[in-house]
């Protein structure tokens, strides 16, 4: 299929991404949302074969997968309804007033896809967060065009879902190169792509590293744009007095299986947890090891993140003050989970751990005092989550700390793991950096969609030649903001 290249030349696939891009524009939201609608019917006609190869490239058991196929065909739809709805445009009009003085001339607003995106399939989640994921939905929901580069970790399945889109294509008949699939493994093919004169935007979910290096190729470019980086978080986790004098040993319990959830392949897994110093913490501690040493070793999503596992705990655990509570027994398969602790001022004076480990991996700082653990999170930068553990007593006494939480994190949870991330309008993911290269947009939920649009007004603009939504009659029917007032 045309769609679906080992890579000829970027010029080539970003001239045809430009060129598919103006075609999409043109064509009515409805049709667009029939278009995510056959992705997701598409991507369920793979069937098993789908789930089989995934398995077999990525280690991830079938309930697994069979979640994650159901997220991603909702998310496409999800971003079908709303096309069908209308209101994402945010269309605004403000009409003439002639006898103005100045004269107030006729002007209408609402949003636009940017151009090209260029997606980077992540490792973790090969459905939900790769070649068909929320980037590719919601860009494609925008009106921009998609190229994406897939993840060599899972080529196979990205490549079977390429296909899949590429008959929704053919059967809605879309711009053939509204999306392309490009499998070249290189940095060099990646950074090409970013820094086409044609590309307008950038998705990326994976390591700090390559992230900012992204951010960094477009950021040289003539033309800086935008780069969407997702590059994890340790996602602290404030274990406050009176809810571990109460219920010490059942957080203890929750967060054992949160910390080990999908072997800790998730960038939402609590790798840092604070508390302060006392007899409670010490059960919680004690609790938390027992039940994190149930959990077998299990298979990582390929040998390179097992062994970059391995070698940052083993790095983390071997420094001065650090103490281990379970068995640290490499393998050349498997992951073992391990859970460490440290002193809070041990922690402070040594910024490597800090750092996330990508695994079963947590680390509980012992804090001498309210003061030395606020430090401590104020430390720990962006985080696309962080949450508090505590009672009414709790929130009550350390009122400080609630009033910081949206300060540290895009998402603060009371009570709850941040594993676990609801597709929904109201989720956030995203967080301050460098959790994210940009803490204003999410990318999970309709809202995803806003990083790749941007805000054009029509002055004076004869009736004809608007866009339907900022059209008087209003052939969407869609609820606008007419002179201050909603209006369909």
């Amino acid at each position: 299929m045309q769609n679906i290249v080992s890579f000829s030349n970027t010029d080539t696939v970003m001239q045809a991404a430009k060129l598919a891009f103006t075609q999409y524009q043109q064509i009515p939201d409805a049709e667009k949302a029939n278009f995510l609608d056959r992705i997701a019917f598409e991507i369920e006609t793979l069937g098993d074969d789908l789930i089989n190869i995934t398995q077999a490239e990525t280690n991830l058991p079938t309930p697994r997968l069979l979640g994650e196929r159901g997220r991603t065909t909702m998310q496409l739809r999800m971003f079908a309804q709303m096309l069908r709805e209308g209101t994402w445009v945010e269309a605004s009009i403000d009409t003439a007033i002639p006898d103005k003085t100045p004269p107030k001339p006729d002007i209408r607003k609402m949003l636009i896809g940017i151009g090209p995106v260029i997606v980077f399939g992540a490792s973790n989640f090969p459905y939900a967060y790769s070649t068909a994921g929320g980037d590719t939905a919601s860009a494609l929901a925008a009106g921009c065009s998609v190229v994406v580069k897939a993840h060599p970790a899972h080529i196979q399945t990205s490549t079977l879902m390429a296909t899949a889109i590429a008959k929704a294509i053919e059967f809605c008949k879309m711009p053939t190169a509204v999306f392309q699939h490009v499998t070249a493994d290189s940095f060099e093919t990646g950074k090409a792509l970013v820094q086409h004169p044609a590309t307008a935007a950038v998705g990326f979910t994976g390591s700090f590293s390559g992230g900012k290096a992204l951010y960094d190729y477009a950021a040289a470019r003539p033309n800086p744009i935008p780069v969407f980086s997702e590059m994890g978080s340790t996602n602290p986790v404030l274990l406050l007095p009176n809810a571990l004098e109460t219920n010490a040993e059942n957080i203890a319990k929750q967060y054992a299986g949160s910390i080990t959830l999908g072997v800790g392949q998730f960038c939402t897994n609590p790798g840092i947890l604070l508390g302060i110093a006392s007899t409670s913490l010490d059960s919680f501690a004690t609790t938390l090891a027992t039940e994190l040493a149930l959990v077998a070793p299990s298979k990582m999503l390929h040998a390179g993140i097992l062994k970059a596992y391995q070698l940052k705990s083993a790095k983390a655990i071997e420094q001065e003050g650090v103490s281990i509570h379970t068995n640290n027994i490499p393998s050349d398969t498997t992951a073992q989970p391990l859970f460490a602790s440290v002193a809070g001022e041990v922690f402070l004076a040594n910024p490597l751990l800090h750092e996330e480990v990508f695994g079963p991996y947590a680390i509980l700082v012992v804090c001498k005092n309210e003061s030395e653990l606020i430090s401590i999170w104020e430390t720990l930068k962006g985080q696309l989550t962080t949450t508090l553990m505590g009672t009414s007593i709790d929130f009550e006494n350390h009122a400080t700390i609630v009033q910081m939480a949206p300060q540290i994190a895009g998402r603060v949870l009371f009570n709850g793991v941040p594993t676990g991330v609801e597709v929904c309008a109201s989720m956030v993911h995203g967080g301050p950096f460098p959790a994210c290269t940009d803490s204003r947009f999410t990318a999970v939920g309709i809202n995803a969609v806003k990083r790749w649009v941007r805000p054009v007004c029509f002055q004076n603009c004869p009736s004809s030649l608007l866009p339907n939504a900022l059209k008087d009659e209003n052939p969407l029917q869609i609820l606008r903001l007419v002179d201050g007032e909603w209006k369909r």
